[in-house]
């Protein structure tokens, strides 16, 4: 029997604040109640679901990375390097079998070429959610730094963005 696809929900920063930050852009559902949500719909499509969040650029990147297969370490130097996290991981193995990435960057959205780099490097599609229309709001919000590259950019829906997404990634997609 083959195991269920896995997909990653990845929040980025001051997502954790949903539910009491500015609710009159946000409304007032919890991300942990987004979550749950997103786990009994990931179920009854007989899908996987992980989430993350977090309010690091930098976690956010291991992230995509060790859905990838891939860990960080240290090299020598004591710079950071990605290195497989076991013999024959890394893109394209299989060893997380990780389908798909759901990401809400957040405000990081508008500046990271980081986690763009992450999300391209690793080849695992993406889909894009913002809980606002951000092409409703300040002019820097409306530039992406992943909607080029994403299967999808989904966005003003509120809490109902992130059950379109799965669904788009569970149906739709060709994971």
């Amino acid at each position: 029997m083959a195991s269920p696809r896995h997909i990653l929900l990845i929040n980025g920063p001051n997502l954790n604040l949903l539910g009491t930050r500015e609710p009159q852009i946000y409304g007032s559902t919890t991300l942990h109640d987004i979550e749950q949500a997103a786990q009994t719909q990931a179920s009854s499509l007989g899908l996987r679901l992980s989430t993350f969040q977090s309010n690091h650029e930098g976690a956010i990147i291991d992230r995509i990375h060790q859905a990838a297969g891939f860990s960080p370490s240290l090299s020598p130097s004591g710079a950071a390097a990605a290195t497989t996290t076991e013999a024959g991981a890394g893109p394209g193995t299989g060893v997380d079998k990780l389908s798909a990435i759901i990401i809400n960057p957040g405000a990081y959205t508008h500046t990271s070429v980081g986690i763009r780099d992450a999300l391209l490097g690793t080849g695992i599609p993406f889909v894009e959610v913002h809980v606002s229309n951000v092409h409703a709001r300040e002019a820097f919000r409306h530039h992406s730094y992943l909607s080029d590259k994403a299967a999808a950019v989904i966005c003003g829906l509120g809490p109902f963005g992130y059950s379109a997404a799965l669904e788009f990634a569970g149906r739709h997609m060709k994971l």
